[in-house]
């Protein structure tokens, strides 16, 4: 079986750099990607999809240094599931409203915005695999 996920999107918040106990770099940030159609009844309607990306070894370091905030990032990797629930991470909202998104570990992150944007640029491919915003607003969003 193989599975292979291709998202573009904008980066919601800056990313986020840990290491693991063996000194292993992750970098994990959130992209949002948009929906844009119209309703049977005429109505316009605006949809936005999270998804929370986990990166590693160098491929982590490089996106810890290049990735912003509203840069636009394609990301090829593989769909993670939440081990609790066997599907999207879910949550709850402090107002009571349920949330929800999907974890990806990327295999390729390639950098969209220009250097002027994000001052990034290029893209990023380890092999490892190892491991204007519609809808929410970011103080919603749990990572």
């Amino acid at each position: 079986m193989y599975q292979n996920l291709i998202i573009v999107g904008n980066v919601g918040r800056d990313p986020e750099m840990r290491y693991t106990p063996s000194g292993q770099p992750v970098t994990t940030f959130s992209i949002a990607t948009n929906r844009q159609y119209t309703a049977n009844n005429g109505e316009k309607v605006k949809e936005t999809t999270w998804f929370r990306v986990t990166t590693w070894g160098k491929q982590a370091e490089i996106c810890n240094q290049y990735v912003k905030k509203g840069s636009k990032v394609l990301i090829e990797g593989r769909l993670t599931a939440d081990p609790a629930t066997g599907g999207p991470r879910i949550w709850t909202t402090p107002e009571g409203s349920s949330r929800s998104s999907f974890e990806v570990t990327a295999n390729t992150v390639q950098f969209l915005s220009s250097r002027g944007e994000n001052e990034g640029g290029g893209g990023m491919n380890d092999g490892m695999g190892g491991g204007s915003f519609v809808g929410a607003p970011e103080d919603d969003i749990p990572f």
